[in-house]
C-alpha cells in the first residue's frame, strides 16, 4: 500500500481537462540513476494543448561524460494522453506503477556543454537511434497537492498542481545495437496548470536516491521580488519528513552557470540537519525562450555524499539569462 501525503487521488494520475489559460501546460517527467553502470537521465512530456503543441525530451547520461539528447515539439489537439513524439508514458497501476518509452533519435555529444548551442550541436554532432522501454514502481510516498486548498504564489514557475514520488526503475535502454539492463532508482514528477519558465528569477531542485528506503527531495525558489521559497523532504522507509531550510552553496565553470560540485544544508521540522556534498559527474546545459526571455537549465547527473552513504539524483539549476 502507498501512503499518500496530501489530496492527490487515483484519477489524477490521468490526464486532466485543460484550464483556459494560454499557457496551461500539463506534464510527467521521470529521472532515473543506475549506479552499476553510471548511466541515467529523465523523460519528459509536457502537453501545452492550448499552444497546439508539446514539449518532448529525452536526456540520457553516459558513464564517461558523453550524452544523449532529444527535444521536439510534436502538434497535438488535445491533452488526452501522453504520447506524441516517439514518447509514450502508461499509467500501469495508478500511484504505484508506471511505464515509460521512447524509440528515435538523439544526438550524441562527447562535449555535452555544445547545447549551450543547440541548433550547431544538432549539425555538428552524430545521431543515433534509442530505444528506452522502463517500469517504474513506487518505493516511497506520493507527495504533493492538486493546487486547490493554496493560493499560488505569483513566482511560481511550476504548474499549481504538482506531486511527486520515488521510484524504483528497471527495463533497457537500447543505442544502437547495444542493450543495457537498467536497475536504477529514481523520481517521478507530474504537474498540471499554468506554466510559465521566466516568471522565477533563480531555482535550484536536487534529487537524490541513498537507497529504496532512503531518498530526498530539496528545492530553493526566488521570485523576482525577492522571495525566498524553500522546501522539500526526507523520506526514510515510508515516512516523510518536511524539509524547512534549504541552503545550497555551490561552485561553478567560469561563465558562473554550469554547477560542479555544491554541499546542500538540509534543515528538517525535527531540527536534524543534513549536510550533503554534491558532485555532478554529467552535465548537460538546456535553455528554454519566451519572447525575448533565455532561461539557462543546467541539468546535472549528480552524487551526493551523506557521511558514508552515496546517493545519485538529478541536481537542476536554472538561472534567467540576460
Amino acid at each position: 500500500m502507498v501512503v499518500i501525503i496530501g489530496d492527490i487521488q487515483a484519477g489524477d494520475e490521468y490526464t486532466h481537462q485543460p484550464g483556459p489559460e494560454s499557457n496551461f501546460s500539463e506534464s510527467m517527467y521521470f529521472n532515473f540513476f543506475d549506479r552499476a553502470h553510471q548511466t541515467g537521465g529523465f523523460v519528459r512530456i509536457g502537453n501545452r494543448v492550448n499552444e497546439g503543441s508539446a514539449e518532448v525530451t529525452v536526456l540520457l547520461f553516459l558513464p564517461a561524460g558523453e550524452a544523449l539528447f532529444n527535444f521536439k515539439r510534436p502538434e497535438i489537439t488535445t491533452n488526452d494522453s501522453f504520447d506524441c513524439g516517439g514518447m509514450r508514458f502508461d499509467v500501469l497501476e495508478p500511484l504505484v506503477q508506471h511505464r515509460t518509452v521512447y524509440e528515435g533519435s538523439a544526438v550524441y555529444l562527447k562535449d555535452p556543454t555544445q547545447l549551450a548551442e543547440p541548433r550547431q550541436a544538432f549539425k555538428q554532432n552524430p545521431h543515433k537511434q534509442i530505444k528506452l522501454d522502463l517500469v517504474h514502481e513506487a518505493v516511497g510516498p506520493l507527495y504533493g497537492s492538486t493546487g486547490t486548498d493554496h493560493k499560488v504564489e505569483e513566482f511560481e514557475a511550476g504548474a499549481p498542481a504538482h506531486y511527486e514520488q520515488h521510484m524504483m526503475v528497471h527495463g533497457t535502454l537500447t543505442i544502437e545495437d547495444d542493450a543495457i539492463q537498467i536497475d536504477a532508482l529514481g523520481v517521478r514528477d507530474h504537474s498540471w496548470g499554468p506554466r510559465t519558465w521566466q516568471a522565477i528569477r533563480r531555482s535550484r531542485w536536487i534529487t537524490c536516491n541513498f537507497s529504496p528506503d532512503f531518498a530526498l527531495m530539496a528545492s530553493e525558489i526566488l521570485g523576482e521580488d525577492g522571495t525566498r521559497k524553500q522546501t522539500g523532504v526526507v523520506v526514510r522507509d515510508q515516512t516523510l519528513e518536511n524539509i524547512k531550510s534549504v541552503d545550497i552553496v555551490a561552485q561553478f565553470a567560469a561563465n558562473n552557470l554550469y554547477h560542479q560540485r555544491f554541499t546542500a544544508t538540509l534543515g528538517l521540522e525535527s531540527g536534524e540537519i543534513l549536510t550533503v556534498a554534491a558532485t555532478v559527474k554529467g552535465f548537460v546545459p538546456l535553455r528554454n525562450r519566451r519572447g525575448e526571455m533565455v532561461t539557462h537549465i543546467g541539468e546535472g547527473m549528480t552524487e551526493y555524499r551523506l557521511g558514508d552513504q552515496i546517493g545519485y539524483g538529478l541536481s537542476e539549476f536554472l538561472d534567467q539569462v540576460q
